[in-house]
């Protein structure tokens, strides 16, 4: 993230002004500064979320890589084993029954890797920087439609 930079008279954020400094301040340079810290703010957030959409997506990449491969994987496994044990079974028993425990078994193998899929995603957390972030911006800054005379 790039850090703004500033005049060197100005105040750095954080520091309030003295009452002199603002009093020889003319209403145009008291607004550039507001106007000035607004657009920095709002850069900071925009690349706050940007870093957050980044972090968060290679997660939510991953998880669903894994969703993916578990499926295909899933597939390929149960087809020829299912096959495999099918067959074996059905030497000893009726091809029906053989066919439903092989489905059976598989089921199982499913659940299994859903199950870890389900907790790689869980650990995707959203834009949690940015919102908390957000929230701390002046009540005075955000838009109050209720109160708005045209």
């Amino acid at each position: 993230m790039t850090v703004p930079t500033q005049d060197p008279g100005y105040q750095a954020a954080g520091a309030p002004p003295h009452a002199d400094e603002v009093r020889g301040s003319s209403l145009g340079d008291l607004m550039r500064q507001v106007t000035t810290d607004l657009s920095t703010l709002m850069r900071q957030e925009v690349e706050l979320a940007k870093a957050e959409i980044r972090q968060e997506g290679k997660k939510a990449g991953k998880a669903a890589g894994l969703f993916g491969g578990a499926g295909f994987g899933g597939y390929m496994v149960a087809l020829f084993v299912s096959i495999a044990i099918w067959q074996f079974l059905d030497n000893v028993m009726d091809s029906g029954l053989a066919a439903l425990i092989v489905a059976v078994v598989w089921a199982a193998v499913a659940a299994v890797l859903y199950s870890m899929g389900k907790k790689n995603a869980e650990r995707i957390r959203g834009l949690k920087q940015t919102n908390d972030s957000v929230q701390r911006i002046p009540d005075a800054l955000k838009p109050h439609p209720e109160g708005v005379i045209r």
